[in-house]
């Protein structure tokens, strides 16, 4: 449980690292400057960083008390980890998940490992390289499936493949990116995500696309996108909520995130993955949820500062 924080004061000089090197820079430049906006009207004396790069000569300096971290992805995003371990080395507190939290969700190949290893639901996969026999790692899940990059996220890099004569260019759009390819399963039915503050799951939000799929295009530019919340009612709400917070905290998750579920047309859940500094553009998804929980914006980016305080520091 993280502390209450009622003076801007205590959080002292905040860092808000935005920016950086990965595939999702500009989502992350978005995400940052909605946030730093809301720190500043809320009082705190907070300032931008653009990347971990910028970040080193700050801490070596010691010129932040903590970083409020809206970089997004890895390699040069700062959800892999990284990040993560170089403010421990250095003392400084950060906002959201730990080390071992941010590279193992990072990673959605090793993040199912965990899942299945504790009997909750995901959809079925096979790890791929550009140079397996793709052909039949599918035939072995059954078309329709999805091929993605298991390290990254905002849909970069995703094809829905429906015929065995797609699938080398499914592989190829993936493997542009660096680490393992996954295939899964394609669950059809509905999407849903669900968002982490502190020991709660925030209402689900039912994401209905205008196209057939909730790609790039629907998440960040399209102003068409319906996104239903709560997404459910009575038991199945309460069930797919448990499930999220079960997903994000057996995968080692702290603070806050996003976790995403697809829901079949039998009314079964699959966790698809967790988001460990998810968008705070005005497209996100987790200040959609906590404006109908009672958190208007502005609360909502105090309260994940807040998450920088973990159990057993001292403001």
């Amino acid at each position: 449980m993280t502390k209450r924080i009622t003076d801007p004061k205590q959080f002292g000089r905040v860092a808000v690292l935005m920016g950086g090197t990965s595939s999702e820079r500009e989502v992350s430049l978005d995400s940052g400057r909605n946030c730093l906006e809301a720190l500043q009207r809320k009082g705190v004396d907070a300032y931008a960083v653009d990347g971990i790069a910028a970040l080193v000569p700050e801490l070596v300096a010691r010129r932040c008390d903590r970083v409020f971290n809206i970089l997004h992805g890895h390699a040069g995003g700062g959800e892999d980890g990284v990040l993560q371990g170089l403010l421990e080395a250095f003392g400084v507190p950060y906002t959201g998940s730990d080390v071992l939290g941010s590279a193992l969700t990072m990673d959605k190949i090793r993040t199912k490992q965990v899942w299945l290893s504790l009997n909750l639901p995901t959809p079925r996969y096979a790890r791929i390289s550009k140079n397996d026999d793709v052909i039949a790692a599918a035939r072995s899940l059954g078309l329709p499936v999805v091929v993605k990059p298991s390290c990254e996220g905002s849909s970069v890099g995703i094809s829905r493949v429906f015929s065995e004569t797609d699938l080398r260019q499914a592989v190829d759009l993936a493997a542009r990116y660096p680490g393992e390819l996954l295939m899964e399963q394609l669950i059809e039915g509905e999407e849903f995500t669900i968002g982490i503050l502190e020991d709660e799951a925030l209402p689900t939000i039912r994401i209905v696309p205008a196209g057939e799929y909730y790609d790039y295009h629907a998440k960040y530019v399209a102003e068409d996108t319906q996104y239903i919340c709560p997404g459910l009612s009575g038991a199945a709400e309460a069930e797919m909520r448990n499930l999220a917070y079960q997903a994000f905290r057996t995968a080692g998750c702290t603070g806050w995130g996003r976790v995403d579920v697809m829901r079949d047309r039998n009314g079964m859940n699959f966790l698809l993955e967790v988001n460990t500094a998810p968008g705070m553009t005005s497209h996100s998804l987790v200040p959609k949820a906590a404006s109908v929980f009672g958190i208007e914006f502005d609360d909502l980016v105090w309260r994940v500062l807040e998450t920088s305080f973990r159990a057993g520091a001292t403001p």
